[in-house]
């Protein structure tokens, strides 16, 4: 009986951490290009994830789902026509006295509340609203067209906002959480270590010059830094061939349960609502290339994002090929152990240089058309043009990496 107690303890354990998340809010005001920002890499059991667009609320929306989500009930991540964007990560150090069964309603609230909220302030009034208990348990990063952007801790029966506009909660501009709350309970929960990187990373970088899409994609969702052994292993191996070279990857922002990315950029003044920029990872970050949507784009998202049914997008599916290869060993604790030189070695055949080389060129296209959509009426017929290129050039990327037309959709 103890022992069976002990197995269920390590279950539930593994499966809370592989709900774990590390996420921020970042103010306009500390941009790069002066545009609010929410992130977060996502840690879930769920490995497939893709997009959908959806009209099936007040508002038109897009959202982060799991691939076998087939009515999309649940998001977990997205942004709507009228600028309002949310994400979440789980908070584990809150109701630790609740008895209540009422729990882990956090994908269906966020589908809400993009369905029905403009701004913050009907944000906040759809959390006062909801019925206690509220069955929630989360720090929820949002966003709106004005420029507003905030972290709400969230439990069953109150919140706390935090603001990223306001120099005294958010000095440097931005605010962090993993999977702890600081209204729970002192030194419970997870994420700690994954909370101290993203302290390291986001301070090392210079504000209103380093914080871009492009950096957190690359630099931070990607990062490899393990700041209590004071290593970064993307620097080490860089300079090591490709070999057999193993890693712990478990306390890094990007591991084993990372199954998605998703970062929104919001709008300045002047500039139509639904053109908030949605860049995902759908995938491992480290083998999924980032690609930009909008909600002005409409339903005809790129095809490599989307999926039918309970359908798995392609995106991922080819981004959980190269995944496999970076963790080989599949018994036992072996899920723990990457094999760095698969993303990265001096050789330059690594996944995560191959990637962000196809990346430098996505961006700048990005943000050519960017620039020309804000300065001109936008055309959802541009948009989706944009997209044909999008699929065209993610398979171009991954032809030399595996074999594409395994993973076409049929």
């Amino acid at each position: 009986m103890k022992n069976s107690l002990s197995l269920l303890i390590i279950i539930v354990l593994a499966i809370w951490q592989s709900n774990a998340c590390t996420t921020a809010v970042i103010s306009g005001k500390y941009t790069k290009d002066g545009r609010p920002m929410i992130w977060k890499l996502r840690d879930t059991e769920s490995f497939e994830n893709k997009l959908k667009y959806f009209t099936d609320g007040k508002y038109p929306y897009i959202g982060l789902i799991n691939s076998n989500d087939e009515k999309g009930e649940q998001v977990w991540g997205g942004s709507n026509s009228v600028g309002f964007a949310i994400m979440n990560s789980a908070s584990f150090n809150v109701n630790m006295a609740d008895t209540t069964s009422f729990k882990d309603q956090e994908g269906y609230f966020m589908k809400l509340a993009l369905q029905t909220c403009a701004n913050l302030d009907e944000f906040e009034q759809l959390i006062k609203d909801r019925p206690k208990p509220m069955g929630l348990a989360a720090h929820f990063g949002v966003l709106d067209a004005d420029g507003n952007v905030a972290f709400y801790e969230v439990n069953n029966q109150t919140f706390t906002k935090f603001d990223a506009n306001d120099s005294t909660q958010a000095p440097n501009g931005y605010i962090l959480r993993t999977n702890y709350s600081f209204t729970g309970k002192k030194d419970i929960g997870y994420g700690f270590i994954r909370f101290q990187t993203a302290q390291d990373i986001f301070y090392q970088a210079n504000a209103c010059s380093d914080l871009s899409a492009q950096t957190i994609i690359q630099d931070f969702s990607r990062c490899l830094k393990h700041p209590v052994l004071k290593r970064d292993y993307r620097k080490e191996f860089v300079a090591l061939p490709y070999g057999e070279n193993f890693v712990n990857s478990g306390d890094l922002i990007t591991r084993h349960g990372s199954s998605s990315m998703i970062l929104v950029e919001g709008i300045k003044k002047g500039e139509k609502a639904d053109m908030n920029t949605i860049w995902t990872q759908i995938g491992f970050p480290n083998t999924s290339v980032a690609l930009p949507v909008w909600v002005k784009g409409g339903e005809n998202l790129p095809k490599v994002l989307q999926a039918k049914g309970k359908e798995n997008c392609t995106l991922n599916a080819m981004a959980m090929v190269l995944k496999n290869k970076c963790y080989p060993i599949s018994r036992s604790a072996g899920y723990k152990y990457l094999k760095v030189s698969e993303l990265i070695n001096s050789d330059k055949s690594g996944v995560i240089q191959k990637l962000e080389i196809a990346e430098k060129e996505l961006f700048k296209y990005t943000e050519l058309n960017l620039k020309k959509w804000r300065s001109k009426k936008t055309t959802k017929q541009g948009i989706e043009e944009f997209y044909h290129w999008l699929d065209d050039y993610t398979y171009q990327t991954y032809m030399p990496l595996l074999d594409v037309k395994k993973h076409l959709p049929q």
